[in-house]
């Protein structure tokens, strides 16, 4: 009789599409799906492990459903792998790859060890429509240009969808796990928690829901409609991709449907997607974009690295004086995410009106957000500050209230945020005060602040910054 197979699972809480549990059910034994608390998840921004815990909880639900279990353990991965091994007498251990350096380090080591001790160890796709080392320029490097890549890959093949399994076979005995009760993942977020919850519905069925809601409905005027935050005219897509809740490929096909359906969007959404694809190949090919500079001539541009600074802190506070971006902000704090063309308008502010380090946005982003995504948050603050891969011939700063009065006419996004001084303030906006620390000391009845400095004063300051680092 065939040894049980353990299913480590880590980004790809789903069971439509998950290679490594369709190659798991080949071998024809018991499947064993394990999660593990190790460095990798403790080391999550507050949002980020929040978000984990209820899709974790989601897919054991769905698991429970078929007969099965979510075992979870905490500790080094290898070392969890090698005791559940001797528990189960499993003799193999299948995973979905990821792609940033610590993952492929730790990955790359435990497949070594556990060949070593004659255990199958094998990692496959399906966190990326193309593995990083199959999208290749004609001279056989990487792609650093994302209209390039998108000509070389949009015609591509990619594969359909694996269906869900009817059927994953239990053990004959069932190791002991954990609780999520006990892991504590949304502790954290203290009483932030309550509030962005009520914003987020986890789980596979509910990507899936999503992406059929999308598509029926949102995609033909995707390409119009999607910069502007007051309407609900994106995917909102990015947080079930983000655990793997739903895989590129199912969005992929969706968007070629609706693309050969005449819908005038599709083709727009397939190349967001294609986009995300590009940040996981620059964060594959030069990981130095998480932590640094990816145009290392930046090193010496005039950024402040002080994130204590008062600015910086206005600006986390959602109280820099500027509307759009303090309702952009605040959108963040309770439902946990925020409009793309938002996060663009927050990003290119911190880093060039008020001069400071992208780093320091990355990292309250990475704190922030329940969509946290390691590559598209380290690319899209890079892109925004200057510093990354952007084929703009100019550097770029986004006027906050031309980006408003073009995309935000009616004010109806920055008065679902925003409550100081409003007659009668919404819901949502009123939520900001129960979302936030307490230690910050904000009321509804604070006077709106003043704006932190000048729009045209912190351009040109921006502009000369600019000019002295070519110069």
């Amino acid at each position: 009789m065939t040894k049980p197979t353990l299913l480590w699972l880590r980004r790809d809480l789903r069971l439509t599409d998950h290679p490594a549990l369709n190659a798991a059910l080949a071998r024809g034994g018991p499947v064993i799906a394990v999660f593990i608390q190790d460095d990798s998840v403790t080391g999550l921004g507050a949002a980020a492990k929040f978000r984990l815990g209820l899709g974790l909880a989601a897919l054991a639900e769905t698991l429970r459903a078929q007969g099965q279990r979510l075992i979870l353990r905490r500790g080094p991965a290898r070392e969890v792998l090698e005791e559940l091994l001797a528990q189960t007498g499993a003799d193999a251990v299948y995973w979905s790859r990821l792609y940033d350096p610590q993952a492929i380090e730790r990955d790359s080591r435990i497949k070594s060890a556990l060949r070593d001790n004659g255990v199958e160890a094998q990692s496959f796709s399906g966190h990326l429509l193309f593995e990083p080392w199959e999208v290749e320029t004609g001279q056989g490097s990487y792609y650093k240009v994302y209209s390039p890549m998108w000509r070389a890959v949009k015609d591509r093949e990619v594969s359909e969808p694996l269906t869900a399994p009817a059927d994953i076979p239990p053990p004959e005995q069932w190791p002991e796990s954990e609780t999520l009760e006990d892991w504590a993942l949304g502790a954290e977020m203290r009483r932030g928690a309550q509030v962005v919850g009520g914003h987020v519905d986890a789980g596979e069925r509910a990507a899936q829901q999503a992406l059929a809601t999308f598509a029926r409905h949102r995609i033909d005027a995707y390409a119009t409609r999607r910069d502007y935050p007051g309407e609900a005219a994106t995917s909102d897509l990015s947080q079930y991709l983000s655990l793997g809740e739903i895989s590129p490929r199912q969005c992929w096909h969706a968007g070629v449907r609706a693309h050969e359906e005449g819908k005038a969007g599709a083709e727009t959404f397939l190349k967001e997607l294609v986009w995300r694809e590009f940040a996981y190949h620059l964060m594959y090919h030069t990981p130095q974009i998480l932590t640094e500079n990816w145009r290392s001539e930046w090193n010496d541009f005039a950024w402040t690295e002080d994130a204590d600074a008062d600015a910086v802190r206005a600006w986390q506070q959602g109280r820099t004086g500027v509307p759009f971006v303090d309702a952009a902000m605040r959108e963040m704090y309770v439902t946990g995410r925020m409009h793309n063309r938002a996060r663009m308008i927050c990003a290119s502010y911190l880093t060039k009106h008020l001069m400071c380090h992208w780093k320091i946005g990355a990292d309250w982003f990475r704190d922030c957000l329940v969509d946290w995504d390691p590559a598209s948050n380290a690319m899209g603050w890079q892109w925004a500050a200057g510093c990354g891969p952007d084929a703009a011939p100019y550097f770029r700063v986004f006027n906050p209230e031309t980006q408003a009065e073009k995309f935000d006419r009616d004010g109806a996004y920055r008065r679902r945020w925003i409550a100081e001084e409003a007659e009668a303030p919404t819901d949502t906006a009123l939520s900001y005060f129960d979302a936030i620390p307490k230690a910050w000391g904000l009321s509804a009845d604070d006077a709106y602040p003043a704006p932190l400095i000048g729009l045209k004063e912190g351009r040109e300051r921006a502009l000369d910054a600019y000019a002295a680092l070519k110069s």
